[in-house]
């Protein structure tokens, strides 16, 4: 008769703890670049398709996984990966009339990124643009991701804008606007049309979209004859632009805004930011 063979012994919690499935901790490579603020996922995917993006000194292909310890390079320089789940911030800046919401400008116009602070091994990515005679609310985050999704027309999410018009809104154009109107780029409307006070030739209105289509709530008013003498964005998703926030300056958002917008965008993963209290933060030192 053959000796039974002994039993292994159980490894310590912590050898199998490091001997665990390495896929397990891994997560495809242009959603770690989106969610570090690099660009949009189908942004990426179209560098790692051009051969932009290396890791560990090999070309990058579509579907790559990474963990967070390699070496990954776009255009030759060398960006920092996140290992784990990076740390969510999100930025609301009032953009003054007469920036504009590109990096640089051909032209010499002030940027709306030259008056922001530093974000610590990312940078941030705009959720939007507003055009260079809007001023209002303007969300910036780490997460590229998210920025993405908010901006996507699938996530139907509400932009509140003030606007003066140098007309009062007839009971016909009202009805049209909320109906819908035929632009160049397809059919438009707004989803509410609240009267703000105003005078006989100046009126305000506060109007809610749900796209985010280029100055479409100008064309909107202008394809009914009415012209717009000034537009602010007010909102954005669950995010209004505070009272006393001025033009140029920039405040934080805490975790519990923070995670109102993941879930405004469907994200289910959590801000890790610890709530902030607002009258603390840095509000706008460079935005002076």
């Amino acid at each position: 008769m053959k000796p039974r063979a002994k039993a292994a012994r159980p490894r310590p919690r912590a050898e199998r703890a490091r001997a665990g499935p390495v896929a397990a901790s891994s997560e495809k490579l242009h959603k770690v670049l989106a969610r570090a603020g690099l660009g949009s996922r189908r942004e990426i995917e179209g560098w790692i398709s051009q051969g932009r993006v290396s890791v560990d000194g090999r070309p990058a292909a579509l579907g790559d996984r990474v963990q967070g310890r390699e070496r990954v390079r776009v255009d030759g320089r060398v960006v920092r990966v996140p290992e784990g789940q990076a740390e969510v911030r999100v930025l609301l800046y009032h953009k003054p009339v007469g920036e504009v919401c590109t990096r640089r400008d051909p032209e010499g116009r002030p940027s709306v990124f030259a008056r922001l602070p530093r974000c610590p091994g990312s940078r941030w990515v705009a959720a939007g643009r507003l055009d260079l005679n809007t001023s209002g609310l303007l969300l910036f985050t780490n997460d590229g991701e998210l920025a993405q999704r908010l901006m996507h027309p699938s996530r139907e999410v509400p932009r509140e804008y003030a606007a003066r018009v140098r007309s009062e809104l007839t009971a016909e154009t009202r009805s049209r606007l909320l109906r819908g109107v035929e632009l160049e780029d397809g059919l438009a409307r707004f989803d509410s049309i609240e009267d703000a006070g105003g005078g006989a030739s100046n009126r305000w209105y506060k109007v809610v979209l749900r796209e985010g289509r280029n100055r479409e709530v100008r064309r909107l008013w202008e394809s009914q004859g009415v012209t717009v003498s000034r537009l602010v964005r007010v909102r954005f998703g669950p995010i209004a632009l505070p009272r006393g926030l001025r033009p140029g300056r920039f405040e934080h958002l805490d975790s519990d805004e923070c995670a109102a917008l993941l879930r405004a965008a469907g994200m289910a993963r959590p801000p890790l930011r610890r709530k902030a209290n607002r009258a603390r933060m840095s509000r706008g030192r460079r935005g002076d």
